[in-house]
């Protein structure tokens, strides 16, 4: 494979950052701001960390050669001693197309996984492959460590190896559809077209989940495609799911003051908690209902929570919705300029291995596991008319328009630079005519 010879950390951050790579799932933090020569680990996160969602392992079965090879180049770059891939242990496809190629990159291992909830929170993943706990509020890089996933690896294999910036991305298609699958799709696409892709919907009143049923949100079908969005869950509008995500934050309030019987299991199996954090939902849930501001450290420490959401989704007994009300919490306290407070990390629970939730409990919970069904990797690019692209699908600074209304563009072409500071740039996922521009996204017709 050529193309992938040693880079500086300046050149290669130059790249990415001019190819508009950012984290492909989550809230796509820019990748060349990732690069830093502390990281004396780098890790590769093929977790899939939500229930139902397969695109990570798929595209690394399908593609290890060339990702392995832009993780090594990421382990040069920043000196890193070790690489590690966390993959689950049931991956059995993916780990065999890796160990047929990191042989000859002896930096790089596996880091081998249990099939439980939340394996892909950073924070966890940097536990089970280092033994390394990251320090509450504390990011990767300041215990030496940064994590990249799957796609965003191969998204740099295709910048550096082929001139591709990102134009497209991977997303399962799951649940109350006839063909579930992941496909390629260009960005700014429809969330309607890419749900196109799977066949017909079987149920009568649809609901699309997107990024999965966890920490998804329920979004309309107009909704664009961005680099962050790793899958559309297609639910009936009366599913447990759909159901609490509309629930009102004054009502489960008052149905927490009124059912909560401080029996802690939000905390004792809350995965924050058991590696030290001082995160503890059961006396937030105490002191939010009873309106208690005594000790205030217990609404200040909703900043370390990660919102996984396994407290309200799983560990729960009656039902009550710890993760949306500490949410809550955090925005207030963001909006009025709150930072988390400095904490130490407790030690780690001892306690910790056997309070994991397994991934198929935790989908028969959700009564997901019927939708627990193939969705094989098509990687061809789906073709579309109209695309919305979003000049703000990073964390940082939105990129700034570098075309105008009847501009002709062609796909790959960068139609909007990285603004100054932390920013990277927006390129047309199809050719055609720019019909609409404004500060928040563009508009091209085929």
């Amino acid at each position: 494979m050529s193309g992938m010879e040693r880079m500086s950390l300046e050149e290669l951050s130059a790249v990415l950052r001019q190819s508009g790579i950012v984290g492909a799932g989550g809230a796509g933090f820019p990748t060349y701001a990732k690069l830093d020569k502390r990281a004396d680990t780098i890790i590769m996160n093929c977790a899939e960390c939500e229930p139902l969602l397969k695109l990570h392992r798929q595209l690394l079965e399908h593609n290890a050669g060339e990702i392995v090879q832009a993780f090594h180049l990421l382990a040069e770059t920043v000196e890193a001693k070790e690489a590690i891939i966390g993959i689950k242990k049931a991956y059995k496809g993916a780990i065999a197309a890796l160990q047929e190629c990191i042989g000859e990159y002896p930096e790089i291992r596996l880091g081998l996984l249990e099939e439980v909830y939340p394996a892909g929170d950073e924070v966890v993943l940097i536990y089970e492959v280092t033994g390394k706990v990251v320090p509450p509020g504390g990011l990767p890089i300041g215990s030496g460590v940064a994590v990249f996933n799957v796609e965003t690896v191969y998204n740099i294999y295709r910048a550096v190896a082929q001139a591709e910036p990102v134009q497209d991305k991977l997303v399962s298609i799951v649940g109350e559809v006839e063909h579930p699958v992941t496909v390629r799709l260009p960005l700014g696409c429809s969330l309607e077209e890419a749900v196109h892709q799977a066949g017909k919907i079987t149920t009568e009143n649809p609901v699309y989940f997107v990024g999965g049923p966890m920490m998804g949100f329920e979004g309309s079908g107009s909704l664009p495609v961005t680099k962050t969005t790793n899958a559309v869950l297609v639910l009936p509008e009366e599913h447990l799911l759909v159901q609490r995500k509309r629930r009102k934050s004054s009502i489960d309030l008052k149905r927490a003051a009124a059912a909560c019987c401080q029996c802690s299991m939000c905390t004792d199996l809350c995965p924050r908690h058991l590696l030290g954090h001082p995160i503890e939902p059961h006396k937030f849930m105490r002191a939010a209902t009873c309106k208690d501001i005594q000790d205030t450290d217990i609404f200040l420490n909703t900043m370390f929570c990660s919102s996984c959401g396994l407290c309200e989704n799983y560990s729960c007994m009656q039902g009550l919705s710890p993760r949306s009300l500490i949410a809550d919490y955090k925005s207030g306290l963001r909006a009025h300029g709150v930072k988390p407070p400095k904490a130490e990390a407790a030690p780690v629970a001892k306690e910790r291995e056997f309070r994991r939730a397994p991934m198929k409990r935790l989908m028969a919970r959700l009564d997901l596991t019927k939708y627990d069904k193939p969705a094989p990797l098509n990687g061809q690019t789906v073709e579309c008319k109209r695309v919305k692209l979003m000049l703000g699908q990073h964390i940082g600074a939105p990129a700034i328009p570098e075309v105008s209304v009847a501009d002709e563009v062609e796909r790959g072409q960068m139609i909007a630079r990285p603004a100054d500071g932390l920013s990277v740039a927006i390129h047309a996922s199809i050719s055609g005519k720019v019909m609409e521009v404004t500060d928040k996204y563009i508009v091209i017709q085929a």
